[in-house]
């Protein structure tokens, strides 16, 4: 993955100041330190109907990604197979980290392990390799990422771009 570049949202009507008012814009270290500690996050997918449909889920921030499992018959599996672009939120709504990006399904013997043992270590669980064989292993590349703190509302809305994504 490579470095997003960061730059400030444009949000009229909400008295959010522009780039090159001396404040700075959060650092992507920012960012990436609540996509890592975020206990649960929210993820958004599209019914093929377009209804949204929105979820949380365990899931780790590992690679510059999003990674999370579902059971393979769960609605979130069904609208990924339909459509893949999708949203991940960390679980602090004073300080979100919002990631849109497209989801793909992994089946890889060898990254399901280092899934497992990723979410092993963050949630302190025993799950097993073949649990997640079992089930539904996904990971979302970031296209967009967004993120405010809300103690400075108007002064930290900050944008990251994905290189090749506008």
């Amino acid at each position: 993955m490579a470095d997003p570049e960061a730059s400030r949202p444009h949000m009229p009507g909400y008295g959010v100041v522009g780039p090159f008012d001396g404040r700075g814009l959060l650092p992507w270290t920012w960012a990436t330190e609540r996509l890592v500690s975020s206990h649960d996050y929210w993820l958004a997918t599209v019914h093929p109907s377009g209804s949204p449909h929105v979820m949380p889920v365990w899931g780790v921030w590992e690679q510059g990604a999003a990674w999370f499992s579902s059971s393979p018959q769960s609605r979130k599996t069904r609208n990924i197979a339909a459509e893949p672009r999708a949203v991940i939120t960390t679980d602090n709504p004073l300080q979100p980290v919002v990631v849109e990006g497209v989801v793909e399904r992994i089946t890889h013997g060898s990254t399901i392990e280092h899934f497992t043992g990723w979410v092993n270590a963050k949630y302190r669980t025993d799950l097993t390799v073949e649990f997640f064989s079992e089930n539904a292993l996904f990971r979302l590349e970031p296209h967009r990422i967004f993120s405010l703190d809300e103690a400075d509302f108007t002064g930290t809305p900050t944008r990251w771009v994905f290189e090749g994504y506008q």
